[in-house]
């Protein structure tokens, strides 16, 4: 049976645990009393008589006892020499019930204190939710109101500005009227038009005001009788649609319809509410009212397991105790206090299920169900199979190439193998080694109760578990291994080199295939984050960014041999494609040169203007201003050594240690205070910082020591060793994979900070902005 403390450990809510009931600090008190009241009866004991008994009431010298009881005098001075003096016994059992009075008294203290601080948090969290499904009803009337007034003027237009019938009596009237005639009756019919349609635009105008005056719009001063007066179909001045530019098409969009909207307003025209803006405003309310239901879920669950908490620890008080008044009393103020008796939680649950139902799924319940309560996947056993089945084919495979590729001799200098399969493959066991190593995090960060879906916003029915990312990576390297021996058998069957090279570009094509294949298979929700995630960095700083944004550009700094080798397969194939020797057109061309060195840049540079943009869209925030210049200095630390790799005089070996020297300290500076939190000197935990998910001090130290250690792998480079192409591809691997390991290790502790923060703050929903706000206009 499950022990209570850790079945609440593990279904409490991460980001309030500190506001859930201490329920071990209450469990040791009770321990505490127990052992009070087990003194307490050993001194009320028989055994007490004879102090050498104990508790199991016998002892060696029974014999010697029952021979002394034969005769009085000598049982006599036994007893008077065994026995304790009255007095002290008495004493003794005095100060044992003081003893247990004061811890009785510090548990219900201890008791008074939880219970307050649960209540404060849930009055306040209940609060917090009812005001925001105030606003979110309130944000839900003025959308009905604006789309049913909108269609209104929409057909209003539609049926002023209709062709009359060709074949009616009026046109075959006017066709025989004179010009002059014609003219002037047009005339008179247009503006008889437009005055109708005038006043009938008034008329909505007037249903808009006071559309939006019943929700709580009100219009200040002279725009609302300009607007009244005017009457024009305008909302701008006190009504905007806040929709955010998260994409450059929107924002875009946005741009060119506020260039219009002013230049409108200044003329005494304009209309900022149209179709497409109340369609991106209805996802943003239905959004929020999915958020705002999981957070009366997650407020309920904590409402529940506090009762059971409390109830436990009254039961466990009361055996230990014997003081069934006290526990009762105590009970019945459990029981009437707000988080167990309020039932306004259920209440806006219904409401909000109810409207979810009949405004955003057609009053098909199955379907708002979808989105409120979406199911969990089931656990599949055919991934562990799977996993299983890949990974003893690469352990096979991999063996096999090791014997093949020492049997044939291809490793050696002047075989050229190495330096025409090196970067292909070696790309994909790369890409094989940081998916892993993400499979690895996802598991730390399950074990250690890290949210890293509501950090990095995945939908939990489709995030990764950590056996998809085994799964995906233990199958991509057994295909490249797959392919590495059968190129290996190809090439030593005698076929030709085009026909052989062929089978990493098969490769290539296939898993690129993969990746972009539309239908609803091999993780697709997965692939197609992946690419929109791809696309908001490379094209920094036109997207809003996101943390799994700046968290995969984070990634990407880490793989930048991952870009290199990419841009050599490409070229590869590309002057394979022309009948050109490959190897030397990619490796010695000045425009392959000019290409690497930009590729060496990106990864930063993208880093740098997501920092930039969070600069400008975060309250100007100087740590954002300071983050880019790390990238920054990272980018003229690599250029410096790249151009040491051209040029390997001494002048720029000083020049790359103390650009490289530089942006290294930088580097470690932002890992270990502002990355991972620590070096507080104020902390309870030397050189650390006050919360720590780890229970092993020890561990942290040695991952300080492991980033240091592993963030100097750059001073290889300047060492020029002596080494064979062989040796020298290997060892370059080598770094890179040491790199992305750095960086698999660095997420941990990156993403235990971020939760922290939303624990230190209770964050466990998502705050989804609102459209609709209020403008003030000029007078």
């Amino acid at each position: 049976m499950v022990k209570f403390s850790r079945e609440l450990e593990a279904q409490l809510i991460p980001e309030w645990k500190d506001a859930f009931v201490d329920y071990r600090q209450l469990k040791k008190q009770v321990k505490k009393i127990k052992l009070s009241v087990l003194r307490s009866s050993l001194l009320s004991s028989p055994s007490r008589s004879h102090p050498s008994r104990g508790p199991f009431r016998f002892s060696l010298f029974d014999p010697i006892s029952s021979l002394a009881a034969r005769f009085p005098a000598l049982r006599q001075d036994h007893d008077h020499d065994l026995s304790p003096p009255a007095d002290d016994e008495s004493l003794s059992e005095m100060d044992l019930m003081r003893s247990r009075e004061v811890e009785v008294k510090e548990f219900m203290e201890k008791l008074d204190q939880e219970l307050e601080k649960v209540n404060n948090f849930y009055t306040a969290k209940e609060e917090e939710f009812c005001e925001r499904s105030d606003i979110l009803s309130n944000q839900l009337r003025i959308l009905l109101d604006l789309k049913h007034l909108l269609h209104d003027h929409r057909r209003h237009r539609l049926h002023f500005t209709a062709p009359p019938s060709p074949g009616g009596g009026i046109a075959t009237s006017l066709l025989s009227n004179s010009s002059s005639e014609l003219e002037s009756a047009a005339a008179a019919a247009s503006s008889a038009a437009e005055e109708e349609e005038r006043e009938d635009e008034e008329e909505i105008m007037e249903e808009v005001i006071a559309a939006l005056e019943r929700n709580g719009v009100s219009f200040v001063g002279k725009a609302a009788k300009a607007t009244k007066s005017s009457g024009k179909l305008r909302a701008a001045p006190s009504l905007r649609i806040d929709i955010p530019r998260t994409t450059p098409t929107w924002a875009i969009s946005m741009i060119w319809e506020d260039l219009v909207n002013n230049g409108a307003r200044k003329e005494g025209g304009g209309d900022y509410v149209n179709r497409k803006k109340l369609d991106r405003a209805e996802k943003m309310i239905r959004e929020a009212f999915v958020q705002l239901y999981r957070g009366l879920g997650l407020l309920k669950t904590y409402s529940l397991l506090n009762m059971e908490a409390f109830r436990k620890i009254l039961k466990k008080f009361e055996k230990v105790s014997n003081q069934q008044q006290e526990s009762a009393a105590f009970s019945r103020i459990v029981k009437r206090s707000q988080f167990a008796s309020s039932d306004k939680v259920i209440k806006m649950g219904d409401e909000v299920e109810s409207i979810f139902t009949s405004h955003f799924a057609g009053n098909d319940r199955k379907k708002a169900m979808k989105f409120l309560r979406p199911q969990q996947p089931k656990e599949s056993h055919t991934i562990t199979f799977f996993l299983g089945l890949f990974t003893g084919s690469f352990v096979t495979l991999f063996t096999v190439y090791a014997i093949l590729a020492h049997l044939s001799g291809i490793f050696s200098d002047k075989a050229g193998y190495v330096e025409t399969v090196y970067p292909i493959f070696s790309m994909f066991a790369l890409i094989s080694l940081h998916i892993f190593l993400y499979g690895c995090n996802i598991l730390a960060w399950r074990s250690t109760r890290i949210n890293h879906n509501f950090i990095f916003e995945f939908s939990a029915n489709t995030a990764l578990k950590h056996r998809d990312a085994f799964l995906i990576s233990s199958s991509l390297m057994t295909a490249v291994v797959t392919a590495l021996v059968v190129h290996l058998l190809l090439r030593s069957a005698g076929l030709s080199q085009r026909h052989v090279d062929a089978i990493p570009g098969a490769i290539l094509l296939l898993l690129t295939g993969i990746l972009v294949c539309p239908f609803n298979i091999f993780y697709r929700s997965t692939r197609y984050c992946f690419i929109r995630v791809m696309r908001n960095i490379v094209f920094s700083p036109l997207y809003k960014v996101l943390m799994v944004d700046f968290f995969m550009a984070d990634q990407l700094t880490s793989q930048i041999p991952l870009l290199r080798h990419m841009e050599l397969t490409a070229c590869s194939f590309t002057a394979a494609g022309f009948k050109v020797h490959p190897y030397e057109t990619c490796t010695r061309s000045p425009q392959y040169k000019l290409l690497a060195y930009i590729i060496s840049f990106l990864p930063y540079y993208w880093r740098a203007m997501q920092c930039f943009r969070r600069y400008a869209e975060e309250g100007y925030d100087m740590n954002h201003l300071a983050n880019a210049g790390k990238y920054i200095s990272a980018m003229v630390a690599a250029a410096a050594r790249f151009k040491y790799a051209v040029e390997p005089t001494s002048v720029w070996l000083v020049i790359v240690i103390i650009t490289s020297m530089g942006a290294t300290m930088y580097q470690l500076f932002w890992d270990f205070v502002k990355d991972w939190g620590l070096f507080d000197l104020k902390s309870k935990n030397l050189m650390l910082r006050d919360e720590l998910i780890l229970k092993n001090k020890c561990t942290y130290y040695a991952s300080i020591a492991l980033n240091l250690v592993l963030r100097l792998a750059w001073i290889e480079s300047v060492m020029r060793l002596s080494l064979g192409k062989v040796e020298h591809r290997m060892v370059d691997f080598l770094l890179a994979s040491l790199e992305v390991i750095r960086r698999g290790h660095w997420n941990f502790y990156r993403l235990e900070n971020e939760h922290l923060n939303n624990v230190g703050k209770f964050r466990a929903v998502k705050t989804v902005p609102l459209p609709f706000c209020e403008l003030i206009s000029d007078d």
